[in-house]
C-alpha cells in the first residue's frame, strides 16, 4: 500500500498513538482542486489529522467532519473522514497564495488566520456531536491538539506536515497523534513530554526515509511501542450521478418542473471531488415522472 496509517499502544497502554503517510492522498486533492501550495498545506494536513481522528471512530458508517473557518485568504476548509481511512476535503479559496513566512515556510497559519474549528461526530444517534473551538495558530496541528485538551479532555501531541516540490506537487505528506490514557503515570507522562520536544518535524522525518512505524519507533520506541493495526488510506469521494438524481428529487415535483421548463441541462456540483454531474431535460423529465 502506498498510504496507510498505523495504531499504536506504549508504557502498558498508558499511551495510544495514530501515525500516517499521506503523499498520495493530498497529491490527489492538490490535483483535483488545483491547489496552490500554501492551501495545499493546509488542506493536506487538516486531511492528514482528520484520516487519523476518523480511524478513533467505532461503527462503520460513523463520520467524522472538521471544518476550519478562518478570516485569512483561504476562506473555509472542509474536510470528512470515515472509520475505513477515506478521507476527502476542499477549500473555499483554492487559489489563495501568501510569501512563506519568517522562517522561509508556507504561511499555513496566515493563510487560515483567525477563526474556529468545529467538529462534527456522526455516529448514528439523533444529532451528530459538534464541538467548536477557536483556533489557537491556525496551523492545524496545534489547533487539533487544543481540541483534544479543551473538548475531550486528552493530553494530546497533534503533528502534521506537507512538504512541497519545486514543481509545487506533494513531495511529502504525513502526520502522528499521540496521546495519554487517564491512568498514566508521571514518570511516563515526563518521559513522552521530553522525548516529543526532541522529536524533528514530520516533513523531516518522512523525507529522511521513516515510514509511520519508524517514526513512532523514534517517538515511544523505548516505551514499549505496540503496533495494533494498519491500513490504507487515500482520498475517496462517495458522490455518484445517482446519489445526486436523489437530491434532485428531493426538491419535489414543482421545483423539478421548474428547472425542466427552462430547457437548459441542470449542472450540479460536488465541492469534495470538484466533479459536475449533468442532467438534461429529458432526465428531469423522467424524476418528475418518477415521484
Amino acid at each position: 500500500m502506498s498510504d496507510y496509517l498505523i495504531r499504536a499502544t506504549a508504557a502498558n497502554a498508558q499511551i495510544r498513538a495514530f501515525a500516517v503517510t499521506s503523499r498520495d492522498m493530498v497529491e490527489t486533492a492538490r490535483s483535483r482542486h488545483d491547489l496552490s501550495p500554501v492551501v495545499t498545506a493546509a488542506l493536506g494536513r487538516l486531511m492528514t489529522g482528520a484520516v487519523m481522528m476518523g480511524s478513533m471512530l467505532k461503527g462503520e458508517k460513523d463520520m467524522l467532519t472538521l471544518q476550519v473557518n478562518g478570516d485569512g485568504p483561504a476562506g473555509g476548509l472542509t474536510v470528512t473522514a470515515d472509520s475505513q481511512g477515506n478521507v476527502k476535503g476542499y477549500a473555499q479559496f483554492p487559489h489563495a497564495m501568501l510569501p512563506p513566512n519568517s522562517k522561509g515556510k508556507l504561511d499555513v497559519g496566515g493563510i487560515i488566520g483567525n477563526g474556529y474549528l468545529t467538529v462534527i461526530k456522526d455516529m448514528g444517534m439523533k444529532e451528530p456531536y459538534s464541538s467548536q473551538v477557536a483556533l489557537q495558530s491556525g496551523e492545524i496541528g496545534d489547533d487539533l491538539t487544543y481540541y483534544f485538551a479543551a473538548s475531550e479532555q486528552i493530553p494530546s501531541c497533534v503533528a502534521l506536515g506537507v512538504l512541497m516540490e519545486k514543481n509545487n506537487t506533494v513531495k511529502q505528506a504525513g502526520g502522528f497523534i499521540i496521546q495519554l490514557m487517564p491512568f498514566a503515570e508521571n514518570e511516563i507522562i515526563s518521559r513522552l513530554e521530553a522525548k516529543i520536544a526532541s522529536i524533528a518535524p514530520v516533513t523531516t522525518l518522512l523525507n529522511d526515509g521513516n515510514a509511520p512505524e519508524d517514526i513512532l519507533k523514534i517517538a515511544l520506541g523505548d516505551m514499549g511501542l505496540e503496533i495494533t493495526d494498519k491500513m490504507p488510506v487515500n482520498f475517496k469521494c462517495n458522490c455518484a450521478k445517482e446519489r445526486v438524481e436523489k437530491v434532485l428529487i428531493s426538491l419535489g415535483r414543482e421545483e423539478l418542473q421548474k428547472l425542466a421548463d427552462e430547457g437548459e441541462e441542470v449542472k450540479l456540483h460536488c465541492h469534495f471531488c470538484n466533479k459536475d454531474y449533468g442532467f438534461t431535460v429529458d432526465e428531469l423529465k423522467k424524476m418528475i415522472n418518477s415521484i
